[in-house]
């Protein structure tokens, strides 16, 4: 029986560790606002999360920032554009296309480009060096056919 209490105890306690803070904000149009901003901020330390997403301390003191701006009337826009001046264009998950960002646009694109064209470009020296040695392997039987061809004659 006491082992049943620490495991439950302990079930209990690792599910309030893991949990996400939430803010509830008085106005629905807020709360609404809320967790649309904080699900297109990137969490920095995480990368690949949202900071509605992510654990980490720096998640949860954005997503406590974002709550402050928006309990002091500030616009959508107006997080954006403080959270980009501090963080830069790569804390929105979806950051503009400008000359800064062009890269995190265009890189994958370009690096589709350079591997089909390597692909292509070994697909057709493979069949150079097969015809080469189906070339080489009938000017070899034309040969003997001539020498044999000879050697009846004589």
């Amino acid at each position: 029986m006491f082992n049943r209490l620490i495991v439950f105890l302990f079930f209990l306690v690792s599910a309030q560790v893991y949990a996400v803070d939430t803010h509830q904000l008085p106005n629905p149009e807020q709360q609404k606002t809320y967790e649309s901003i904080i699900s297109e901020l990137r969490c920095l330390v995480c990368q690949n999360q949202t900071i509605a997403d992510s654990n980490a301390e720096l998640a949860a003191d954005l997503r406590r920032q974002v709550y402050d701006m928006l309990m002091q009337g500030k616009s959508k826009d107006e997080i954006h554009q403080f959270m980009t001046e501090r963080y830069g264009d790569f804390v929105l998950y979806n950051p503009p296309f400008k000359a800064k960002t062009g890269f995190l646009w265009l890189g994958p694109v370009l690096f589709l480009v350079i591997g089909l064209i390597m692909i292509i470009w070994f697909i057709r020296r493979k069949k150079q060096a097969t015809v080469a040695v189906v070339d080489k392997d009938k000017q070899e039987k034309v040969r003997r056919l001539l020498a044999s061809d000879n050697e009846d004659r004589s």
